[in-house]
C-alpha cells in the first residue's frame, strides 16, 4: 500500500496489469478522438460530397443556434412591438390625417392598371412571406402551444412551400415596380424641404410640395429595392444549398480590396449565416412595411384610393403631391386632343 501524508490510507496499487493499462490508453485515445470530432475536425471521405467529412459542426450550437434562439428572436420581438406601439401612439396623438379641404368629388388617375398589378403582386406575396417567416421564427413557442402540434406542423409545412414559391412572385413584383417607378424616385431639391417639415405628418395643415413620389415614398422605394436584393440572395442560397458559395466569393472579393474577413467559411457555416441574415433582413423589412401599411390605410384619408381604384381625389392630390398635379395639368393643356384623366368627375 502507498502511504500519503503519514496516514495509512488505501491507495491505488503501484502496479497495474497490462490489460487495465491498455484499456485506459484506449479510453484516452477515444476521448481525444471524439473530442476532435466534436470540435469540427474534418476527416477524409471517398464519396463525392466532401462536406460529409465533418461529422459534427459545432458552430451549429455555439454560434448559429444560440444566436437564432437568443438575440435574433429577442431583438426581433422588441422591434415588432416597438413599431406597433409607435403606430398606435401616433394614431392616438395625431389621429387620421384628413383631407383638409374635404373631398372635391373630382378625381384624377394616379396609378394605372399595370402599376397597381405590380403593387398588389408585391403586397399579396409579401404578406404571406412575412407570416410564414414569422411562424418559422416564433411559431414553435407562440403558435404551437395554442393550436397543437399537428395543426402547427400542417401550417408550417405549407407555409414553407408558399414561402419558397411566392418569393419569386415577390421578386417579380419588385422588379416590375422598379422599372415603372425608378424614374420618379431620384432625389430632388423638394425632398429636402419635405424632410425638414416632416412631410407634414406631425403638423396639421402642413403640406410640403412633392412630385409623384415624396421623399418618404422615395426612401421606402429604395429600401424595398435594397432589402429585396439582399433577402433574395440569401433566400436563393437557402433554397439551393451548397451550390452558390455566394458568401465565400463575396468575402474573397472584399478581402481583395482591403477587408479582413474570414476566408475559411465552410458550406455549412455559409448556410447558417445565410439563414441568420435572411431572418434579420426579413424582420427589418416587416417593420418598414408595417409603417407603410398604416399610412396607406387607416393613417391617411384618401391614400388607399391610389392603389385601390387608381383614382384619387384632386384635393388629396393637391395637398400631398402638388407638383405632380401641376405636371399633370400641364400635360393636359399641351395635349387637349388626346384628353386627360385629370379632373374627371367621380362616379
Amino acid at each position: 500500500m502507498l502511504a500519503i501524508g503519514g496516514n495509512s490510507t488505501p491507495a491505488i496499487a503501484q502496479t497495474t496489469s497490462p490489460d487495465v493499462a491498455t484499456e485506459a490508453q484506449s479510453t484516452d485515445l477515444n476521448t481525444g478522438f471524439w473530442s476532435q470530432i466534436r470540435k469540427g475536425a474534418t476527416g477524409n471521405v471517398s464519396i463525392p460530397d466532401k462536406n460529409a467529412g465533418v461529422l459534427i459542426q459545432s458552430e451549429g450550437d455555439t454560434a448559429y443556434r444560440s444566436f437564432r434562439n437568443g438575440p435574433l428572436k429577442l431583438y426581433a420581438t422588441y422591434g415588432l412591438l416597438a413599431i406597433l406601439f409607435l403606430l398606435a401612439l401616433y394614431f392616438l396623438l395625431r389621429g387620421r390625417i384628413k383631407i383638409d379641404h374635404g373631398r372635391s368629388g373630382v378625381t384624377m388617375q394616379r396609378f394605372n392598371g399595370l402599376e397597381r398589378f405590380a403593387h398588389w403582386l408585391m403586397a399579396g406575396s409579401f404578406v404571406i412571406l412575412a407570416l410564414s417567416g414569422l411562424n418559422m421564427l416564433f411559431g414553435r413557442y407562440a403558435l404551437m402551444p395554442v393550436i397543437g402540434k399537428e395543426t402547427f406542423a400542417f401550417i408550417t409545412l405549407w407555409g414553407k412551400y408558399l414561402h419558397n414559391y411566392l418569393s419569386f412572385a415577390f421578386m417579380l413584383g419588385v422588379a416590375l415596380a422598379f422599372i415603372l417607378w425608378v424614374v420618379h424616385n431620384f432625389p430632388n431639391r423638394h425632398d429636402l424641404v419635405w424632410l425638414l417639415k416632416g412631410g407634414g405628418l406631425f403638423t396639421r395643415g402642413s403640406h410640403p410640395p412633392a412630385k409623384k413620389f415624396n421623399a418618404g415614398q422615395k426612401i421606402l422605394f429604395w429600401s424595398v429595392v435594397v432589402l429585396t436584393i439582399s433577402i433574395s440572395l440569401s433566400g436563393i442560397a437557402l433554397m439551393f444549398p451548397f451550390e452558390t458559395a455566394f458568401m465565400a466569393k463575396t468575402f474573397a472579393a472584399l478581402n481583395a480590396i482591403g477587408f479582413e474577413l474570414p476566408t475559411s467559411v465552410t458550406p455549412i457555416q455559409e448556410q447558417q449565416l445565410n439563414q441568420i441574415w435572411h431572418g434579420i433582413v426579413g424582420v427589418v423589412f416587416i417593420i418598414i412595411i408595417l409603417g407603410h401599411i398604416y399610412i396607406g390605410s387607416v393613417g391617411m384619408e384618401g391614400a388607399f384610393d391610389a392603389m385601390g381604384s387608381g383614382e384619387v381625389d384632386t384635393n388629396w392630390a393637391r395637398e400631398h403631391h402638388s407638383l405632380w398635379v401641376e405636371e399633370e395639368e400641364q400635360k393636359a393643356k399641351s395635349a387637349p386632343a388626346a384628353g386627360s384623366s385629370a379632373g374627371q368627375p367621380a362616379e
